[in-house]
């Protein structure tokens, strides 16, 4: 049965408050001066707003070069505002442009230890959320290319899913594309689940425990039969960002197809943010580029190529129900084969 395919069952968004506005992907060229990199990502990111875009993308890692072993140099400590020129930029430029900005990402250097770092916030300037990179990259062609993030970064805890003025948001970074469970689970989350449990577990908190988890499961439950009964609504997220920056051989292959996959199987849009390479480095990792905006039926709707640019593109959350209607994955599933479960139970940060 479809309403056994995932647990808890899919759950639907508020309304954003718009349902088609303008999208802007930077992809900007990186270098070695921050300053330098934070002046030009302000530009591009006031540009696009004066072009008309509602949400703002930079790319992972653009107030630095991608090279492992310097991170730490270029490393900020995001809760501490005032020593934090990129996250401070970021905040302000959303501010004074009224946007929703997914700011790529940046190295974090918390309690001793380094994340690569992404960080939402809205019109009003204030961080709406903070994902860290949850799939660290190692790759290595024996005798030609070793990369391994995990001598040099700590993985994140947390998927991040945010409630934004154009929708619901799952952030992913890089990597974190390459896993589907992550893109599903963005596809059947929201908020008032959570809520639904913590208000049932505190009117039976002195109940035996089983009781307690018993009862308000049985509530969950008869709560997520009656959303299913609306059939195609939009569930979860409408948008996956995933600000990246493959390289030039598993970007070939792999870039376009992993958005495309993560689209069409979970019938949301998903924009892609890349750094543009620089024709002129001799680094070891050279970023692949080609940022994006692919629609819910795994369409391309824009994307660049190497160069630097900023690609605009119209997001249209009507498309979703459109094609959940003509193609109703969701009351597919067979549930009785297979199940996605939520082991964290639908917390949205």
């Amino acid at each position: 049965m479809a309403s056994d395919a995932r647990i808890p069952a899919p759950i639907p968004p508020p309304q954003p408050k718009i349902s088609k506005f303008k999208i802007a992907l930077c992809q900007l060229l990186v270098t070695p001066d921050k300053e330098r990199n934070i002046a030009h990502a302000r530009k591009l990111i006031e540009d696009a707003a004066r072009k008309g875009a509602k949400l703002v993308v930079l790319p992972e890692i653009w107030n630095c070069p991608l090279s492992l072993k310097n991170l730490s140099k270029y490393a900020e400590d995001i809760d501490a505002e005032a020593a934090c020129p990129s996250i401070s930029m970021l905040s302000e430029v959303a501010f004074r442009n009224g946007i929703t900005l997914v700011g790529g990402s940046i190295p974090e250097l918390s309690a001793g230890q380094l994340f690569n770092t992404c960080c939402v916030f809205g019109p009003d300037g204030k961080l709406k959320a903070k994902h860290r990179k949850l799939h660290l990259f190692d790759f290595e062609v024996p005798g030609e290319v070793a990369f391994r993030e995990s001598d040099f970064l700590t993985a994140g805890e947390e998927p991040t899913i945010v409630d934004t003025d154009v929708g619901r948001i799952g952030i992913g970074i890089c990597h974190d594309i390459r896993f589907p469970e992550l893109a599903m689970l963005y596809g059947s989350r929201g908020r008032s689940l959570t809520q639904n449990r913590e208000a049932y577990t505190q009117i039976y908190i002195n109940e035996d425990e089983t009781e307690v988890w018993m009862m308000h499961w049985r509530v969950v439950r008869w709560t997520s039969t009656n959303w299913l009964q609306q059939k195609h609504q939009v569930k979860g997220a409408h948008l996956i960002c995933y600000p990246g920056a493959f390289n030039m051989s598993t970007g070939e292959l792999l870039w376009e197809l992993m958005q495309r996959a993560r689209a069409a199987d979970n019938q949301l849009f998903v924009a892609t943010c890349a750094p543009a390479p620089d024709p002129n480095t001799s680094a070891d990792y050279i970023t692949w580029g080609h940022s994006g905006l692919v629609g819910p039926f795994g369409e391309i709707i824009a994307t660049a190529g190497h160069e630097e640019t900023t690609v605009i593109a119209e997001v249209d959350y009507s498309l979703i129900q459109f094609h959940r209607e003509n193609l109703p994955l969701e009351v597919q599933r067979q549930g009785d084969m297979y199940k996605m479960v939520d082991v964290l139970g639908g917390n949205a940060q």
